[in-house]
């Protein structure tokens, strides 16, 4: 009997212990230390409203707009809910048309350039907000003609948002396409 109740006793205190004080405690942390990280990095328009993550790919359909890597989290991509690749292998029909529509496409709208492997195939997540700085030097004259820029405005503009790898040494320098779009917006609107 006093074993059960030894037992009983230990569940109830680490229960509490390490299923409430300690996820609060955490929490509590990170909102104090860290608010924009834990908060998901969101992004809020001049009259508040929620734009966006930092950490989530949006789609940009618009031609005045840089587009991000294609995405296969769910029916029409960039679905938070349902994260994930296509899980098509190399060989499969399915992606090698995908693939050669996208190539098609965006070479149709540059025709002397290869297309960055980057704007043709999906993140593991599907929701990767960044490219490469070849995939956005790549949509620099189509953005610059369709917002009447000069293309030397926009590479600069690219450039201030291109990021470095981490700690100078982990992944790959990077562009993250929400946060230049709307930095694009802000510089330059979109015509009606």
């Amino acid at each position: 009997m006093k074993n059960l109740i030894t037992a009983v006793l230990m569940t109830v205190v680490t229960t509490i212990l390490l299923g409430l004080i300690y996820p609060l405690a955490v929490t509590g942390l990170a909102q104090a230390m860290f608010p924009d990280q834990a908060n998901g990095q969101l992004i809020r328009g001049a009259d508040g409203t929620l734009i966006g993550s930092r950490l989530i790919g949006q789609p940009f359909s618009s031609p005045g707009y840089f587009r991000s890597r294609p995405s296969a989290a769910g029916a029409t991509g960039y679905n938070a809910g349902i994260s994930g690749g296509s899980n098509l292998g190399p060989t499969n029909q399915k992606l090698i048309d995908r693939i050669k529509a996208d190539v098609e496409r965006l070479l149709a709208e540059n025709p002397d350039r290869p297309v960055p492997v980057d704007l043709v195939t999906s993140s593991g997540s599907g929701l990767d907000p960044h490219i490469s700085p070849a995939a956005a030097e790549f949509q620099v004259p189509r953005v610059a003609s369709e917002r009447g820029m000069i293309e030397a405005e926009v590479r600069t503009i690219v450039a201030a948002h291109t990021e470095g790898r981490q700690f100078g040494f982990l992944g790959e320098p990077r562009v993250n396409v929400v946060e230049l779009n709307l930095d694009l917006d802000r510089m330059q609107p979109m015509k009606q």
